[in-house]
């Protein structure tokens, strides 16, 4: 058990956040309507991905799908058209799921458990879902908010995740847990980096050239632009090389996850 954090040093912890926070706020689309749907869809984006490749992805994707019936109904070849750049192509069916199954409900989940029951929502964007668009008193903890508790000495590296989260409950800055994430993620972003304090992510991200990931995105971007196409056809359309048992092999992986349909030796984006 984390022992309780003095408050007042809690409170002279939040109170510097915020008064950075209110001179260095970053402007970013979701941020202007928190409503569900758009924290749904910013959240998935954010998944893995910077918030620099996400911000032109979004503003587009909100353009073709502006509402969460338009989603639920969205065809997939454009789905995966307007995603393309993003990466993990399966996130973009997933999101559309779970947008079907919020239809079918009439209502949107405003509960952690409800939410995970969303194909892709786990527990970190379940949390950032009900605090983003509901201002739920909740605490929740990326990359960059534990970097900041570990280099405000709140915590260590070697810090577990139950611990740390009873850390970030610990500073919640009650009322507005929206503000507060918000500001703690452009702190982090800005201020406390990975450069600025040496503090590495528990994770890192598979290099992506030459990797399976790169070919998965070069076979979607080929067939999003074309109807159907045989192995050689298709790989003569790839930005990048690969060999055909390998190609064979993600191919498979892209029609197990829902992504590709194979039609007598034809391969196109599954409908």
């Amino acid at each position: 058990m984390t022992p309780g954090i003095n408050p007042e040093t809690v409170k002279a912890f939040q109170e510097r956040i915020m008064a950075w926070w209110a001179e260095n706020a970053r402007d970013l689309p979701w941020r202007r309507d928190p409503s569900p749907y758009h924290v749904l869809v910013s959240e998935v984006m954010l998944q893995q991905t910077q918030v620099s490749r996400v911000v032109p992805k979004y503003i587009e994707f909100m353009n073709v799908f502006p509402t969460i019936e338009s989603l639920a109904s969205a065809d997939t070849r454009q789905l995966l058209l307007v995603w393309s750049g993003l990466g993990y192509n399966r996130r973009a069916l997933w999101l559309k799921e779970a947008a079907r199954a919020i239809v079918q409900k009439r209502e949107f989940p405003q509960t952690i458990q409800d939410l995970q029951e969303l194909r892709g929502i786990g527990p970190y964007t379940s949390r950032s879902i009900l605090i983003f668009a509901y201002n739920h008193d909740l605490a929740t903890i990326d990359t960059n908010i534990r970097r900041i508790l570990i280099a405000s000495g709140f915590a260590n590296e070697c810090i577990t995740e139950k611990e740390l989260q009873e850390v970030a409950d610990q500073l919640l800055l009650r009322g507005r847990s929206r503000d507060w994430h918000n500001a703690l993620m452009d702190y982090g972003s800005l201020v406390l980096t990975s450069g600025a304090t040496g503090i590495s992510p528990v994770t890192k991200q598979q290099c992506y050239e030459g990797s399976s990931r790169q070919v998965r995105g070069a076979v979607i971007r080929a067939l999003t632009c074309a109807d159907e196409v045989e192995l050689d056809e298709l790989k003569s359309l790839l930005d990048c090389d690969v060999e055909d048992s390998e190609l064979k092999s993600i191919i498979n992986g892209l029609v197990s996850d829902g992504l590709v349909e194979v039609t007598t030796n034809r391969y196109r984006i599954a409908k």
